[in-house]
């Protein structure tokens, strides 16, 4: 059966903003392996749509071999996207979803193939609610935010996580990575 691996980049207070971490050509190298040993990639609108950048190294690479890199993995990997206000994707290995997030989760988790990665922050909570997230992969980033959107934002269960590995960047990004250890227990 397929896993479903949550990867995301956090900062140390706990929020995901796309424009606060601290890329760099590890993290990109990572994240390009990551994505090259996965079979597919879900996404909600907002995220898919700043992915979407991407394409413009395609057309126009940037000169650093990590970033082009990425670029090449993230448009070759198949997409899928849940989302209700776009029409299109625009992307030839994006698809939108015409159904539920959970029937789309439990069919790809039957099928043969490489792991299924969430990148979208709320997909990843709508999974951990359905409890059908295998693995977090969290990547906190060496910086405070100081506000945006928390990565855990309205969970109103108690889950307890198995850290399972770790792995340390150069740049002081730390990848922690955790399965779920127990049912979720409702707080009272």
């Amino acid at each position: 059966m397929r896993k479903v691996i949550a990867a995301i980049n956090m900062t140390l207070d706990g929020f995901c903003d796309h424009t606060s971490g601290i890329p760099d050509e590890e993290i990109h190298q990572h994240y390009t392996d990551l994505l090259d040993n996965s079979g597919v990639i879900l996404y909600g609108r907002i995220t898919y749509q700043l992915m979407q950048y991407w394409q413009t190294l395609l057309k126009n690479p940037s000169g650093e071999k990590s970033m082009d890199d990425f670029a090449i993995a993230i448009d070759k990997i198949p997409k899928i996207v849940f989302s209700h206000k776009l029409e299109n994707t625009e992307w030839d290995s994006a698809t939108l979803s015409n159904q539920p997030l959970e029937k789309v989760v439990v069919e790809l988790k039957q099928q043969p193939g490489k792991d299924i990665l969430v990148g979208s922050r709320s997909l990843i909570i709508q999974l951990m609610v359905l409890n059908l997230i295998d693995e977090y992969q969290l990547c906190v980033q060496p910086v405070v935010a100081g506000g945006g959107l928390p990565l855990f934002e309205n969970i109103n269960t108690r889950t307890i996580f198995k850290l399972i590995k770790t792995k340390t960047f150069m740049g002081g990004a730390v990848t922690l990575y955790y399965e779920p250890a127990n049912k979720k227990v409702t707080n009272r």
